[in-house]
């Protein structure tokens, strides 16, 4: 079974319970001004050397993002806070602020031991190339 098929239960630690909590937390923050953690958002694909993880994090510097991974889930942590004054006149505020946290669960095929991490232009790449066992090898046929 390939991961792609298991990409919403496999890689993206949540469940129907927790979604229902971000729509409940995005109605609240709505209709107030309460403040809750946000998830950024993210891209994951897998080519035939590996598989990689983007987020969207925008006017974050790099030592403001915490990358790490432990027992074969990728955490992805920090915090954006406001360069507004508290008492800015707001006409729209859609750009989350405050604590973000994501986590995704690695599978088996690759090597996170030699992942790697880079930051540009406000998109943050995780990448981790497969093990060797776990690339396709093509077989030679031989003839007799």
């Amino acid at each position: 079974m390939t991961w792609e098929s298991q990409v919403p239960v496999l890689f993206h630690n949540g469940s129907v319970g927790s979604q229902v909590d971000h729509l409940l937390d995005d109605a609240i923050q709505a209709v107030s001004e309460w403040s809750t953690s946000w998830e950024p958002p993210c891209n994951i694909f897998e080519d035939q050397d590996g598989f990689a993880v983007q987020m969207a994090l925008p006017g974050l510097e790099p030592s403001q993002i915490d990358v790490q991974v432990e027992h074969n889930v990728l955490r992805v942590k920090g915090e954006r806070r406001s360069e507004m004054a508290e008492q800015a006149k707001w006409y729209m505020r859609t750009i989350p602020e405050g604590v973000f946290s994501c986590s995704f669960t690695l599978p088996a095929s690759v090597d996170h031991d030699k992942s790697t991490a880079s930051y540009r232009h406000g998109v943050l790449t995780i990448t981790f190339p497969k093990r060797e066992e776990a690339k396709p090898r093509r077989i030679m046929i031989e003839c007799q």
